[in-house]
């Protein structure tokens, strides 16, 4: 085949970072930086394509029990490629990804996709790909979307909790310092209601925060000076993520999340394609939680998929003579 294809390693960081910076379908969750954080908890066994010593694609991945997973550490995943490259080339990429992990004894592969709201350009290739390999889709995930180009129609009962927090004085601001709703706001509200703690714990927030400081960003709802609200987020070039979002349950009654939420529609993300409040799923998709959902709903949120699929490595032969 024409195109070679290598395991990471150190070396390539920054050929690595320059190509996600590059890429069309690729966020700062795919840089180095992000990945390794929790580098102790997966074994890295991201992949590079090279056609003629020219790097045309990566995937970020780790390998768990003989398997490929598109990396077990970040939300998303899947091939990554530039705007340029062609159907074709990404379904002769992917067959070449799949002919190497089954020469290396990986008999299957994990992926997981990129939302296409995170797409800088219309980035389905990779589906059609899958779909000519007899891929199966083991998961999907509905997502909360706001399209904040279109105008955002509140339900009465968010239009209520913004009257309420005006005439309670709320304050929002936005905050470098992720302490006071970690230890105040996130972990308690975690570990009453779901005996969890947050995916990410202070000490590693605050170092993605220093390593991508315009990507991370926390905004705090006040009450008489004392922290009652916070949502953080994780902006890309077309989404602002809503990370984390909690409040405190004894505050309920000031209307602080909806109060929030306005501000980050109407003013510090009004210019953003999407707002991203994240999945309503549990049990690998196939349970939803319909209060939670509702409640994104009444922003005006609705819903895209998130799929999750397995293919076997051997399966690069279906990929043969696919093109007329």
């Amino acid at each position: 085949m024409k195109y070679e294809v290598k395991k990471y390693a150190k070396q390539d960081y920054n050929i690595w970072n320059d190509f996600i910076d590059q890429a069309k379908n690729a966020t700062f969750l795919f840089h180095r930086d992000f990945m390794e954080y929790h580098q102790d908890r997966f074994e890295d066994f991201s992949l590079l394509v090279y056609e003629n010593q020219k790097l045309v694609a990566v995937l970020p991945a780790n390998i768990k029990d003989k398997e490929l997973h598109s990396h077990q550490g970040l939300t998303y995943g899947g091939l990554v490629y530039k705007a340029q490259t062609k159907l074709k080339s990404v379904i002769e990429i992917f067959q070449s990804v799949l002919l190497f992990l089954n020469e290396n004894k990986i008999e299957k592969l994990y992926l997981k996709t990129l939302p296409s709201i995170y797409h800088i350009k219309p980035a389905d290739e990779i589906l059609y790909a899958l779909f000519l390999a007899e891929a199966t889709i083991i998961r999907r995930d509905s997502l909360s979307v706001i399209d904040l180009s279109q105008e955002n129609n509140l339900s009465k009962i968010r239009k209520r909790g913004i009257e309420k927090a005006l005439s309670n004085q709320l304050e929002i601001r936005e905050e470098i310092d992720f302490d006071s709703f970690w230890n105040t706001i996130l972990i308690p509200n975690l570990e009453k209601k779901h005996q969890v703690k947050p995916v990410h714990s202070i000490s590693e927030i605050v170092y993605l925060k220093a390593k991508f400081p315009d990507n991370i960003r926390q905004f705090n709802v006040y009450f008489e000076n004392q922290i009652v609200a916070g949502v953080t987020v994780f902006e890309t070039e077309t989404v602002v993520h809503c990370q984390y979002i909690s409040k405190n349950e004894d505050a309920e009654n000031l209307g602080s999340l909806d109060f929030l939420f306005q501000y980050l529609i109407n003013e510090a993300f009004a210019e953003k394609r999407f707002l991203d409040f994240g999945i309503s799923n549990e049990n690998q998709g196939r349970k939803l939680n319909q209060g939670l959902s509702y409640w994104k709903e009444s922003f005006d949120a609705s819903t895209i998929v998130q799929d999750f699929y397995s293919v076997e490595t051997a399966n690069y032969s279906k990929l043969n003579e696919v093109f007329v």
